[in-house]
């Protein structure tokens, strides 16, 4: 089967490694890497727990289409209690790390406790070692994988680490692999850097295991990728321009938030978008963008590779950021720009690149630095205490906060509190745009309406992969639906964060939803696990994921009242574009959405649907 069948129980307080058997019967349930870990998850933590301490774990886990030939089967999830929101954490990314474990033999590493010194684990095939991290520590995300890489004289040893965000237990730090492949919200970087590990590095050379019908498998796979590969998202925009081709598109239908949600069109965003990567600039005749790049096994390669004009002031006589890597996509061009109003595309990609480097979330990281400035032009923060003046529109100021926060150095510490921290700090909460704590992402909620549902309810906090309404509000996929309407969007939004779950857990990219329906991941994953895996049953897994996250929020204290948006949202009107003089209708989508989730009027799980989804 291409379940591996083992996790790894790493206990750090003890410095042991244990190798158990994977529980099919969970396995069956809730299918791998997100539905598989949190099971694992909420099943040995109290909900309660603090999420910086040694009684909270982390998993690391792979989906059973992980390190197999299904397109983009590269994905892995970080699962654990967040320490930016509180609630049910659980990152996704790509690279080659999680296709690697697979292929050491491992469907999921555990780690429990807290090391009493800087380590770091090192998995070759069956033998597994936790090594001192000593001289590790300190280092960046840039140093500490071509030195593990070094002491192991291996450069095809795959690392997931931190940096010194990590380290320094910024709030929204995150996990990196392969240099600049991020799972990157909720903080989970922070966790990881509680326990002093600093590192998971993995040599596979074991394979997959033999799937169910390899003769199906070939063929499911083969018919998925020309899905993909015929689809004008999937297989021309994304490859061409990577998710950056969203600026416009959001920009131009007013619903791009910019300068922390006081408006929702920014007059530079061409400036910062897709096409402005691919334009040759005036000082050295180069464009911005060096080429796409594609992760494990995916046909659709959208991941930007970028180099910094080298004689722009952020980079001015410092050739260690000379050198092509991670460029911007739309979450984070968006964050570090139009949420600030900067309009500079080589400040917005050194910004990136220091997150990249020291393990940070550019997402929350922006949106921050959005609360901050605002802060700034009302006067409640001063210049004496960031050092410098911060005001909309800076690139200046946004590259030197990126610096301190990454550096964690003087104003850099209160940034990588979140916003939700900040805010509440200078007595103005309803500053912070965040649900549960967690940023928002790029998509206005009062000009595609449906997303503001999915922030409110999005069980790790404000998130657009929990359900990306967008693909019908905007691109209409799979059906067009009005942006500007609440009709209906209880019902999409579950529809979306059912089917999410269920693609996650799998283990491939989301982004393949752009084009596949569950239609064409259930023929690979029967030909790869099992019968049982058809539309149907993995709708329901869907359902029951989503389902036991909720539970587990409920428990650790979450409520209805968490499920709201920030003032701003549902009482200031957009001023322009075709949204203007539209809030998001939050207060009349919830309830509906309530009652479609089978949950009473308090947000919580019914006796019914415990039973129905066997939670």
């Amino acid at each position: 089967m291409a379940w591996a069948g083992k996790v790894l129980r790493v206990n750090l307080t003890a410095g042991t490694c244990t190798s158990e058997p994977l529980n099919m019967e969970w396995a069956h349930l809730y299918l791998g890497s997100r539905g598989l870990a949190t099971k694992y998850l909420v099943e040995e933590i109290d909900a309660k727990v603090d999420p910086l301490s040694p009684e909270n774990k982390i998993i690391w886990a792979t989906g059973p289409l992980t390190g197999t030939m299904a397109s983009t089967g590269g994905r892995y999830t970080v699962v654990t209690k967040g320490p930016l929101t509180g609630a049910i954490a659980c990152s996704n990314s790509g690279g080659y790390w999680g296709a690697e474990l697979k292929f050491a033999g491992w469907d999921m590493v555990i780690f429990e406790g807290r090391s009493p010194m800087p380590v770091y684990l090192h998995i070759e095939n069956d033998t597994a070692r936790l090594l001192d991290a000593s001289a590790l520590w300190g280092l960046s995300v840039w140093e500490t994988e071509p030195a593990i890489q070094k002491m192991h004289q291996d450069p095809l040893t795959r690392v997931s680490c931190i940096g010194r965000a990590g380290e320094n237990q910024v709030l929204f730090a995150a996990v990196i692999n392969d240099l600049h492949r991020a799972a990157g919200r909720s903080g989970v970087g922070a966790v990881m850097g509680s326990k002093n590990l600093k590192a998971i590095a993995v040599r596979g050379t074991l394979g997959v295991s033999t799937v169910r019908d390899p003769k199906a498998f070939m063929a499911a796979t083969k018919a998925a990728k020309k899905v993909l590969a015929d689809n004008a998202v999937t297989g021309e925009g994304l490859p061409k321009f990577g998710t950056q081709v969203l600026m416009n598109v959001i920009n131009e239908m007013g619903a791009l938030p910019t300068r922390n949600h006081r408006d929702v069109e920014f007059s530079e965003a061409s400036q910062i978008g897709a096409e402005a990567m691919h334009e040759p600039r005036k000082s050295d005749g180069k464009p911005n963008l060096v080429t796409n790049q594609a992760c494990f096994g995916c046909t659709i390669a959208c991941g930007r590779i970028s180099k910094i004009d080298e004689t722009h002031f952020s980079v001015k006589n410092r050739p260690e950021y000379w050198g092509a890597s991670g460029g911007l996509e739309y979450e984070a061009a968006w964050a570090l720009g139009a949420a600030n109003g900067v309009g500079d595309l080589e400040a917005l990609t050194y910004a990136n690149f220091l997150c990249n480097e020291q393990g940070m979330d550019p997402i929350s990281f922006g949106a921050t630095i959005g609360a901050v400035m605002e802060l700034f032009e009302m006067g409640v923060i001063k210049r004496e205490e960031i050092g410098f003046d911060a005001p909309f529109g800076s690139a200046d100021a946004l590259v030197r906060l990126a610096e301190m926060t990454a550096q964690g150095e003087g104003f850099g510490k209160m940034i990588g509190l979140g916003s939700k921290r900040l805010c509440e700090h200078y007595g103005h909460p309803e500053l912070s745009m965040s649900v549960k704590g967690q940023e928002f992402p790029a998509y206005d909620s009062r000009g595609i309406q449906g997303m503001g549902l999915t922030y409110a309810t999005s069980n790790r906090g404000a998130c657009h992969l929990r359900s990306y309404t967008v693909a019908s509000e905007v691109l209409g996929i799979p059906v067009k639906t009005d942006p500007l309407t609440t009709d209906g969007k209880p019902e999409l939004v579950k529809a979306f964060q059912d089917a999410t779950a269920a693609f996650d857990s799998a283990g491939i990219c989301i982004f393949t939803s752009f084009a596949w329906t569950l239609a064409d991941v259930a023929p690979q994953l029967q030909a790869a696990i099992g019968e049982e895996f058809d539309v149907e049953n993995l709708n329901l897994i869907g359902e029951r994921i989503w389902n036991m996250e909720r539970d587990f929020n409920n428990r650790a204290g979450f409520t209805s009242k968490d499920d709201k948006l920030p003032p701003r949202l549902v009482s200031e009107p957009a001023k322009t574009g075709p949204a203007k003089g539209l809030v998001n209708g939050l207060a009349r989508m919830l309830p509906e959405y309530y009652n479609v989730r089978g949950w009473d009027t308090d947000g919580r799980l019914t006796q019914a649907t415990r039973e129905r989804l066997g939670l």
